[in-house]
Formats: C-alpha cells, sequence, structure tokens
C-alpha cells in the first residue's frame, strides 16, 4: 500500500493582488534602461570589445611569430606559450562573466605537464582547454569586435538622438542648404532638416523608443556570450566526470583506511584484551587444577569471556557486512528497523535487487540516518523505503516527524557540522546522489538515490 502525506503549502508576504500581465511586461521595458543589469551588459560589451582587439592582436602576434620562428629553437617555446596563455585569458573572460553577467562557469582541469622538456611540450600542444581557449579568443574577433564594434555604435547614436534636443537648444548649429538658406539644424535628411522644436522632439523621441529596445538588444549579444563562454571555456563533462572520480577514488580510499583502523583499534583494545582475560583465566584453572583445588568458577568466567568476545567479533563483521544482507536489502532494512528504538514502517519494493556493494551503502546509509533520528530528531515515529527509480536507480528514503532544521546541501556538498556529508561522500563514490528536505519545525525527508549497478 502506498502512502501519501499531504503537508500544507506557506505562503509568506503574498501580495495583496498580482499585477496585470500587461502591466508587468510594461513596467519591465520602461525600467529596462535604468536597471543594474543594463549597464553591467553595456559595460560587458565595451570591455569585451576591447579586449576581442587585444585578443587578436595576441593570436596573430603570438601564433604568428612562432610560426616564423619555427624553424629556430625559440619558435616551439614561443608556440607553447602562446597556446597555454589561452588560460589566462579564459580566467579573465569567466571573471567578467561572473560580475558583470552573474554567469558562473567551473573552470577547467589544471595544466598537468608531463615529466620532462618533451612530456611539457607534448602536454602544452595536446591541451584542450588551451585550444578551447584559443578557439574562444578567435570567436571573440567576430563576436566580440565586430558584433561589439556594431551594438557599440549603436549605443552611442541612440543615445545621442535622445538627448539630442539638449545640444540643439545649447550649441545652435547652422546648416546651410542649397539655396544658401541657414537652418539651425544638427541632423538633415536629404532636403529635410530638423530646425524645429516639434522636428527635433520627434527626432528625440524616436531616440527614446531605441533606448528601451537598447537592453533587450545588450540582453541577447550577452547571452551569446555566456553560451560561447560556457562551451570553450568551461569544464566538459568529461572534466567533470573525470574531477568526480578522482574525488570518489579518494573519498573510497579515506574509507576504507579508517575502516581498517577501526578495525585495528576495536580488534586490539576490545577482542584482543577479550582474549588476552580468557587466555589468564585458563592459566589460573589449570594451576589449580594441579594443586588439586576447583578451577568451575575460572572455567566459568573464561566462558563467560569468550562469550563477550564472540559477541564483539559479530558486532565488527556486522559493521564490515552485515549477515543480514545475504537475503537482500528487505530483510536487512527489517533488522534495523527492528532493533531502532524510535516505531519505524518500512516498505520496500524491489523487482530487481541491486549489487552487493549498492546494497551496503544503503543500508549503512539507513542505519546513520535512524541513528541520527534516535538522536537528534526528538520524533516519535520514522518512515523507510526503498524503491525503484528510473529503471537504472533505486531510491532510498528515510522520513521522521521530528523537529527539522538539518543542515541542506550546499553546492553539493553538506554544511560542515550536518552529520551527513560521510553519508553524501559515500553515495558519490557509486554516482548516487544525497537530497535533504528539512524545514525548520520538520518533517526531514533524506533520499538516496543510488545506481543499481554501482558506478557506471
Amino acid at each position: 500500500m502506498t502512502e501519501t502525506h499531504t503537508e500544507p503549502t506557506l505562503v509568506v508576504d503574498a501580495p495583496a493582488s498580482a499585477p496585470e500581465p500587461e502591466e508587468h511586461v510594461l513596467r519591465s521595458v520602461l525600467l529596462a534602461p535604468v536597471r543594474a543589469r543594463f549597464w553591467k551588459e553595456l559595460v560587458y560589451v565595451l570591455t569585451v570589445f576591447v579586449l576581442g582587439c587585444l585578443a587578436v592582436a595576441y593570436l596573430f602576434l603570438g601564433f604568428g611569430g612562432g610560426l616564423y620562428l619555427a624553424i629556430t629553437v625559440i619558435g616551439l617555446p614561443v608556440l607553447a606559450g602562446v597556446l597555454l596563455g589561452g588560460r589566462l585569458w579564459g580566467r579573465i573572460y569567466r571573471a567578467l562573466a561572473k560580475d558583470l553577467l552573474g554567469i558562473v562557469v567551473a573552470p577547467p582541469p589544471p595544466f598537468a605537464p608531463a615529466s620532462g622538456l618533451i612530456g611539457f611540450f607534448r602536454s602544452a600542444f595536446t591541451d584542450r582547454a588551451a585550444w578551447r581557449a584559443a578557439l574562444f579568443l578567435l570567436a571573440q574577433a567576430v563576436l566580440g569586435v565586430a558584433v561589439g564594434y556594431l551594438v557599440l555604435v549603436g549605443v552611442a547614436m541612440t543615445m545621442f538622438t535622445a538627448l539630442s534636443p539638449i545640444p540643439w537648444a545649447l550649441i545652435r548649429p547652422t546648416n546651410v542648404d542649397e539655396n544658401g538658406v541657414e537652418h539651425q539644424s544638427m541632423v538633415q535628411f536629404g532636403g529635410l532638416y530638423l530646425d524645429s522644436w516639434p522636428k527635433v522632439l520627434a527626432f528625440a523621441l524616436v531616440g527614446a523608443l531605441g533606448c528601451l529596445a537598447l537592453p533587450w538588444l545588450l540582453r541577447g549579444v550577452c547571452w551569446l556570450h555566456g553560451l560561447l563562454t560556457i562551451a570553450l571555456l568551461g569544464a566538459t563533462t568529461r572534466d567533470r566526470r573525470v574531477t568526480e572520480l578522482q574525488e570518489s577514488r579518494r573519498t573510497a580510499v579515506e574509507d576504507s583506511a579508517a575502516t581498517l583502523r577501526r578495525l585495528e583499534r576495536d580488534l586490539h583494545d576490545g577482542t584482543q584484551a577479550r582474549l588476552v582475560t580468557i587466555a589468564m583465566a585458563l592459566g589460573r584453572a589449570e594451576d589449580r587444577l594441579a594443586a588439586g583445588g576447583d578451577p568451575s568458577d575460572l572455567i566459568a568466567e573464561a566462558r563467560a569471556g569468550s562469550k563477550e568476545a564472540l559477541t564483539e567479533l559479530r558486532e565488527l563483521v556486522r559493521g564490515i557486512h552485515p549477515p543480514a544482507l545475504e537475503l537482500g536489502l528487505g530483510p536487512a532494512l527489517e533488522t534495523l528497523a527492528a532493533r531502532c528504538s524510535v516505531p519505524v514502517r518500512l516498505r520496500v519494493h524491489l523487482p530487481e535487487r541491486p549489487t552487493p556493494a549498492i546494497e551496503a551503502i544503503a543500508y549503512f546509509s539507513v542505519a546513520e540516518l535512524l541513528t541520527n533520528v534516535v538522536r537528534h530528531a526528538r520524533a516519535t515515529s520514522a518512515w523507510v523505503s526503498a524503491l525503484p527509480g528510473d529503471g537504472r536507480t533505486i531510491a532510498v528514503t528515510v522520513r521522521d516527524n521530528g523537529i527539522g532544521g538539518v543542515m541542506t546541501p550546499v553546492d553539493g556538498a553538506l554544511g560542515a557540522g550536518s552529520g551527513l556529508s560521510g553519508l553524501v561522500a559515500r553515495a558519490r563514490t557509486v554516482d548516487g546522489t544525497l537530497t535533504v528536505h528539512s524545514p525548520a519545525g520538520g518533517p526531514t525527508v533524506v533520499t538516496i538515490l543510488l545506481p543499481l549497478a554501482g558506478s557506471r
């Protein structure tokens, strides 16, 4: 049976009446020229125009000079330096996109040269990020310089048109037509002179309407710049995948090392001490028996110690691989639910059994989450479910009716002190994800999405 939990929706600071769509659009159009976004985008277009001119000169002089010097020993280092310099250009353009356009682009992996001089040059000339940055600079010759120049000229002419009544009234420019008649006009269209207030104001009105259109023109150009920046200067899917695999490998190695240290400590401080106590008790019993005494109390003590040692060994083995997982994830979760001091309602429906590694991650994650429920949530009940996801994943969810307020993921990781960062790292080792929804006052819902067959 599927349970459906319906929660009320809280609306904070709702307006008394929503504005009409026409009013909202009109207000956006009228205020667009005075908003900070318009001026930031204008500064961005102006900046990339200047940088584009410098980038074109950089490419022409750098690659041209490098190819010209290729017949000498100096040419190869020059070409490698110019190519790797594209990474610095990429850093500048990413910073501009972040500060002026609000577009955050993840940088590509740092340059990692191979050992030796030949290895360095080979790495430089095969650096994909450097070649993509060079292609970006080449594209700036069109988008940043040519298109930017047209846009900037259009902006200047439109603003001048909107403000033309001011210099017309102050400077009072004059033009002489073919008949020798003077006209107080700054602009003429053939035989039409703008030499009266109605004509000048009509001309300024055209400029004012153009000013209302300028923000949208700049927005379109900046949108193209953003697409180009993301496509050529950011980390590719392959780069992000490599970084995630490196992080997952580091986490797995650290987790394995921590597990080995814990087992060594538990065996040394717990089970080994129990076995030493048992050996000493049996030794004393042997001495007492040789002296003709009754060693039954010492034998009973050794028997009790052996039972405790076996119990500790079972707990250690359960911490490595719970025996209940041999029967599947469902029976293992039933064991956890039965042991929990908070009443737990369990629902498991997995038509396809996950791999042992995925079952172990799901089991230990649920165990940790239920421990958090008991210790911190002040909950009176909890719900655990393990259900199919999109056909290739399983969704493990732990929900409680406690006080909530659990720190939620920020930038893909949980905040320090949340107690869930280890679970996030464990899920990432197999390309899984962990999400938390925990408003103040509860409920807390933690969902772990894991692949059926481990890391893809």
